[in-house]
């Protein structure tokens, strides 16, 4: 397990614990990361909440993935985009977003987010990995 923020070098990605679709995504994307390149937090966790506040990401945070990589923090589709150069396989076909211009995209990624848990639904609790998943998370 990744003790803290300040001992990995590896990119963090931010998700809202809560919603089915994010925690989904978040599996998915630890299958296709073969090369170890990113840890996970939950937004509701201490440590999520920590690195929201370091990063100024406090603005409607659980609308939208946050990625952070070497001090550089993306969000929404610039966010999804970043987090596809570092999967293997065909999520890297994420990058081929950039070809659509942002205010679209996050348009779109809005109007998603907005009806993710009517869509998918919302847990009472943040997803309870196994151990091995665990792995992948920030402490």
């Amino acid at each position: 397990m990744v003790k803290n923020s300040s001992e990995t070098s590896k990119a963090i990605v931010l998700f809202d614990g809560e919603c089915n679709f994010c925690n989904a995504t978040v599996l998915f994307m630890i299958k296709h990361d073969k090369e170890d390149n990113l840890c996970f937090a939950s937004q509701q966790s201490d440590v999520g909440i920590k690195l929201m506040q370091e990063n100024d990401c406090s603005y409607n945070a659980l609308n939208t993935i946050i990625f952070i990589k070497e001090n550089k923090v993306s969000v929404k589709t610039n966010a999804i985009i970043e987090i596809g150069k570092l999967l293997n396989g065909y999520p890297k076909l994420m990058i081929l977003l950039k070809i659509i211009p942002q205010v679209i995209r996050d348009y779109c990624y809005d109007v998603f987010s907005k009806r993710r848990y009517r869509l998918f639904g919302k847990r009472d609790n943040c997803l309870i990995p196994t151990q091995e998943i665990r792995n992948k998370f920030i402490d």
